[in-house]
């Protein structure tokens, strides 16, 4: 199924919100606003701020719950964040088909049509032909932006630099790039040379989600090479998030979407800047909260997802033995002694004075 596009209230608000002049002209109406070699050094201003990945819902038979996946974007965009990533995290790019992230990606096209938060695609694979796969898939449905983390069959530098050449051919849109790869990656760590060298070469490209090797120093080069690089995000669950925008990073990518009022009000505290008190303190019980043991993504987070009305249920896939992809769906559920939950309501408790309603109308979002 392709999504039609059509210029929509999401696009009317999005092209508004990036202040007219900064909008390349026509940008409203083609793939990608970076055309000309004036706009080479020009970040796409949706490509800004909290992008967190969706946690994929799972049916009690263990099918994809796209319905609940849907609401999950609707919630993301209700807690005010600039834009969404999905499929990303390592279960949703492993443990699922290519047919189920393929009828995902339509989903949250869909759904995100006329939402104001931006959709961005992940698109990887095992090599070249399968990323290329997905990319070609997602080119259809137009998101804002795409992701992209390295090839499991990457072996060297060289071998990353021709996968991404490969997507830059295709992609249409400002691209992500990430800089760790997934569980079956052996190759090196992509260099910050090389993530400007197709900064440079590619004007959709420089957007660098870092989280690999030794982070700050490796921040401080990306962003020390602006333009042509882009823009440059914080990850690693938000922990270092705090820091790292204090050198510069312009929005965090992290599997927290359940956090997306929480995310949203720590930009707006960053960027005024006029509150450093509440920022601290906003930051000191969001960390205290995604550390909380057991589990992290596929524990307590679905605690949380299921507590705010968003989730039916604690279920996930799982991996094999040693990181290996199982022949067939490994299914657990997540459970909880009273004392975690207890711990874990308390925290989240703690969270009040920064969250929106618990339970918003997510038929409804505004």
């Amino acid at each position: 199924m392709v999504i039609e596009r059509r210029i929509s209230r999401r696009t009317i608000i999005k092209a508004t919100a990036a202040g007219g002049a900064s909008v390349a002209a026509g940008s409203l109406f083609s793939a990608s606003p970076l055309r000309g070699a004036d706009d080479a050094a020009v970040a796409d201003p949706k490509v800004r701020g909290p992008f967190p990945i969706l946690s994929t819902p799972f049916t009690e038979s263990g099918e994809v719950d796209y319905d609940v996946l849907a609401q999950q974007a609707k919630f993301v965009s209700w807690g005010g964040c600039p834009g969404m990533i999905w499929p990303q995290s390592g279960d949703s790019v492993d443990l699922l088909t290519t047919e189920e992230k393929m009828k995902g990606m339509e989903v949250l096209a869909k759904t995100t049509r006329d939402l104001p938060a931006s959709l961005c695609l992940g698109v990887q694979g095992k090599d070249t032909a399968e990323m290329l796969a997905f990319a070609e898939h997602a080119e259809k449905l137009e998101p804002e932006a795409i992701i992209s983390r390295s090839p499991d069959s990457g072996k060297s530098e060289e071998d990353l630099r021709q996968y991404w050449k490969a997507l830059a051919a295709v992609a249409r849109r400002p691209v992500i790039l990430q800089t760790t790869g997934g569980v079956a990656y052996k190759g090196p760590l992509p260099s910050p040379e090389l993530m400007i060298d197709l900064a440079r070469e590619f004007p959709h490209f420089g957007y660098i989600k870092e989280e690999a090797g030794n982070v700050l120093a490796r921040m401080k080069v990306s962003l020390a090479a602006m333009p042509p690089v882009r823009r440059v995000f914080s990850a690693r669950g938000g922990f270092h998030w705090l820091e790292e925008s204090r050198l510069g990073s312009e929005g965090v990518i992290t599997e927290r979407a359940v956090y997306a009022d929480v995310l949203t009000r720590f930009w707006e505290l960053q960027q005024s800047r006029d509150d450093p008190a509440a920022l601290q303190d906003l930051f000191d019980k969001f960390t205290q909260m995604v550390r909380l043991k057991p589990g992290s993504l596929r524990g307590t987070n679905l605690y949380i997802w299921k507590k705010r009305g968003v989730f039916k249920n604690l279920l996930s896939r799982n991996y094999g033995p040693k990181k290996s992809i199982p022949a067939e769906p490994k299914l657990s559920e997540f459970k909880m002694s009273e004392a975690q939950i207890a711990e874990a309501d308390a925290k989240f408790a703690a969270l009040g004075p920064y969250l929106k309603t618990v339970t918003p109308d997510l038929d409804n979002p505004a």
